[in-house]
Formats: structure tokens, C-alpha cells, sequence
């Protein structure tokens, strides 16, 4: 298989620092926010921001990790999938601004899914969507705030992104 580098490590970065820019902005200031990213590089880039966002505004932001698994529409279909630790921050997310964290946004489903793992954890104020690449193709009517990097593809195409920390290397292809 062909694989097409579409982002650099540092492209990467720059989407990153991008989104921390306008999550700032969009919730004015640092306060009372929490970032849950979804398993797996969901929640390293949910760390990431956390990190550039209390690096920009000179305020800890916390974050963690929200396991959708038990809430998805498509374990009749995909039964092996193994739970990843749901990790929220000690304050919880009662009354929060929750931003979501994910590295790709296709279908949507996982996405509805969180909303449902967030439902049964606590009731933030108001709950948003960070995503690093947007490749379209929904089939729920779910739409991110915040986006890295929109990259059309192909449904039979594969975007694949690699972090540091889980893959040892940084960037994102496409597969054929």
C-alpha cells in the first residue's frame, strides 16, 4: 500500500497550537475548562493542549481520558475491542467547559458515542470538539469547533496519525 504523507511533525504542532489559540478564545480564558480526549491518540493530544493551553494563559488546565467503548453502535460488529481507562480530572466536569479531543472525525459515531460516556459520568456546561483531522464522510450530524487540519479523502482511504508518544514517530498519512 501507497502511503502519502499530508502532515510533518511540525505541521502537527502548528495545528496543535493553533487549536489551543482558539480554544482560549472561544471559551475566554482558561477557567473552568477540562479536555477529555478519546483512546487511544485522543487523549495524548488531549494532554498536549492541556499543556499549550496552561503554557499560553499561565493557568493549569487539566485533562483526561473518556472511554467510549461500552457506549459504541458497532460492538455486535467489532466485539474484541478492549476498554482503555476512563480518567477524569479530580474537579469532575459538573458545570465545565468539556472540549473533547480526538485525532480523526469520520462517521461520527465515536463522537456520539463520548457524548453518551460524558452523559452518564455528569453534566458539563457546555461540551465541544476538538479534532486534529477532519476527513468528512459523517453519518451523524456531528460538526467539530475546533479542526487541525480538514483533509478530503476517500471512504476507502486511510488516515492514519502517528504521535511521539504511542508511535515513535509524528505525522499523518494516507492510505489507499
Amino acid at each position: 500500500m501507497s502511503a502519502r504523507t499530508v502532515l510533518h511533525e511540525a505541521d502537527v504542532a502548528r495545528a496543535l497550537t493553533r487549536i489551543a489559540h482558539e480554544i482560549l478564545e472561544s471559551n475566554r480564558g482558561a477557567e473552568n475548562l477540562v479536555l477529555l480526549g478519546i483512546p487511544t491518540r485522543g487523549v495524548t493530544l488531549a494532554h498536549r493542549l492541556a499543556a499549550l493551553i496552561s503554557e499560553i494563559a499561565q493557568t493549569p488546565v487539566t485533562s483526561g481520558a473518556l472511554d467510549v467503548t461500552l457506549f459504541r453502535d458497532d460492538l455486535a460488529k467489532h466485539p474484541t475491542r478492549s476498554p482503555h481507562p476512563t480518567d477524569i480530572p479530580a474537579g469532575g466536569i459538573d458545570g465545565k467547559t468539556v472540549v473533547l479531543v480526538d485525532d480523526v472525525l469520520f462517521s461520527g459515531r465515536s463522537i456520539r458515542a463520548a457524548l453518551d460516556a460524558l452523559q452518564s459520568i455528569g453534566r458539563p456546561a457546555i461540551v465541544r470538539l476538538a479534532i486534529l483531522i477532519d476527513r468528512g464522510h459523517r453519518e451523524l450530524p456531528i460538526r467539530p469547533d475546533f479542526i487541525g487540519k480538514n483533509i478530503p479523502s476517500a471512504r476507502s482511504e486511510r488516515v492514519n496519525v502517528r504521535l511521539l508518544e504511542n508511535d515513535g514517530a509524528e505525522g499523518v498519512t494516507i492510505e489507499a
